[in-house]
């Protein structure tokens, strides 16, 4: 019985994540300086950024800023990529560059 509701609890559970990372999150506001400044910074650092993303109508880089400036606090002012690259922000990047299919 114990082995059975921890699997039904595995299933919902990765259900459940698989519904969040396919959802779109909110659109950033036109000419947005954060969500600028990482478009900036990510297609100068990384390479990939102009291709295809999972979402539609966005490349792999505006994904992943969309992402960020999503994901972040309202009330975070700094550079949404060198938070992402920082110790504090490893588990957003993950969760970004997962939902840009930026691998």
């Amino acid at each position: 019985m114990q082995r059975g509701l921890t699997t039904l609890a595995s299933a919902c559970l990765l259900a459940f994540a698989g519904m969040a990372m396919a959802e779109e999150y909110n659109p950033v506001p036109a000419g947005d300086a954060q969500y600028r400044d990482c478009l900036v910074r990510v297609n100068k650092l990384y390479e990939g950024g102009t291709e295809k993303s999972p979402i539609a109508g966005q490349n792999k880089g505006q994904a992943y800023c969309t992402c960020l400036w999503n994901e972040t606090p309202d009330d975070f002012r700094g550079n949404l990529s060198k938070f992402a690259d920082s110790e504090r922000g490893k588990k957003l990047d993950r969760v970004c560059t997962k939902y840009s299919n930026w691998d």
